[in-house]
């Protein structure tokens, strides 16, 4: 008699060794920087800087490479949930201007966390539904997936103008975030170091769900083999639609966090950023959470030592370091099969 077909545990995976040069990458270019910046503190605020928005950047890419790399679903619409968190945060943060004002740690942390609740919340209901009417008619069609995302994207943005305007609206920062801290004559913003620890915490969990629990083992199942997964019972479509949802989610953490590093913005927010997130997932690899990871410290890091040593070519900074990897690695710094 046959045993029964049981899923996979995480212990089932072989294992492969992590290659640490890309890990390596953004130390090389911070080194590599220091002489161009030549003062040691100025050098030093520029790296935390870097870091910071590094992070911030990650946020906003990490939905779209659950999507794209384990879904394969090109998801032009992304800056939408991106929008949507930026603007849904501000509405909270208005109402509670004595809040946001008060020199209370407490309630600016409190303010402050309800915003990131609000943005994550709304931008899931709106990858929901964006799921059902917009990607399950078109998976598995690439062309087709361009053409309705990128409609869902422009009819978000509509939306947005019509309930909140179309100039450009301020964002505050809780009064305790203001400010730096100053280390020697390095000036630190405590918002950045503020980004550093949420973007960590978000690397941290992606990377703990993806590789050490069951759910993470069978999304990569289902991305390999879905009929596989599908003969062992189980609903591939259900849990796709999870991992749209949390990409939604994530981006919508990453508005709000971006809306506040940019404190002033339009409902183009997130089509302005789309560019840059599809810059840092071709670098790390699409579909690799610590090329991901990597790739957002480079752009962030690159940006920032660019801007200060030579801003006539900042713009075309990212494009450059994205041709360099790729002629280096053309795959990305870690394949999919990395991850």
């Amino acid at each position: 008699m046959s045993n029964p077909v049981t899923a996979p545990t995480t212990s089932d995976i072989p294992r492969q060794p992590l290659d640490w040069l890309p890990v390596a990458l953004p130390l090389m270019v911070a080194i590599a920087a220091f002489p161009l910046v030549g003062n040691p503190w100025t050098w030093l605020t520029l790296t935390v800087a870097g870091l910071a928005m590094g992070m911030i950047i990650f946020m906003v890419s990490s939905g779209l490479m659950l999507v794209f790399g384990l879904m394969d679903v090109l998801n032009f619409g992304h800056g939408a949930f991106i929008a949507l968190g930026a603007y849904v945060g501000l509405a909270v943060l208005m109402p509670l201007t004595p809040w946001v004002e008060a020199t209370s740690v407490l309630l600016n942390s409190a303010v402050f966390a309800l915003a990131l609740c609000a943005g994550v919340i709304v931008a899931g209901v709106v990858g929901f539904v964006f799921d059902r009417l917009l990607i399950q008619p078109v998976y598995g069609n690439h062309l087709k997936q361009i053409l309705m995302t990128t409609g869902g994207l422009i009819i978000v943005e509509q939306l947005i103008r019509a309930i909140w305007g179309a100039e450009t609206v301020s964002f505050n920062l809780p009064a305790s975030l203001r400010g730096s801290w100053l280390l020697g004559e390095a000036a630190v913003e405590r918002y950045r170091i503020v980004a550093l620890g949420i973007g960590s915490a978000v690397f941290l969990g992606l990377l703990l769900v993806l590789t050490r629990t069951r759910i993470g083992l069978m999304i990569r199942a289902g991305v390999e083999n879905r009929e596989m997964l599908e003969a062992m019972g189980y609903r591939t479509r259900h849990l796709f639609v999870g991992v749209f949802v949390v990409g939604a989610m994530l981006a919508g953490l990453g508005g709000v966090m971006w809306g506040l590093y940019l404190q002033n913005f339009t409902a183009s927010i997130g089509a302005q950023i789309n560019v840059l997130i599809f810059i840092v997932i071709i670098i790390g690899g699409l579909g690799s959470t610590t090329g991901c990871l990597i790739g957002a410290l480079l752009v962030g890091l690159t940006s920032n030592y660019v801007g200060f040593a030579a801003p006539k070519i900042a713009l075309f900074s990212n494009i450059l370091l994205m041709l360099l990897i790729l002629l280096w690695r053309p795959q990305g710094l870690y394949r999919v099969v990395d991850r």
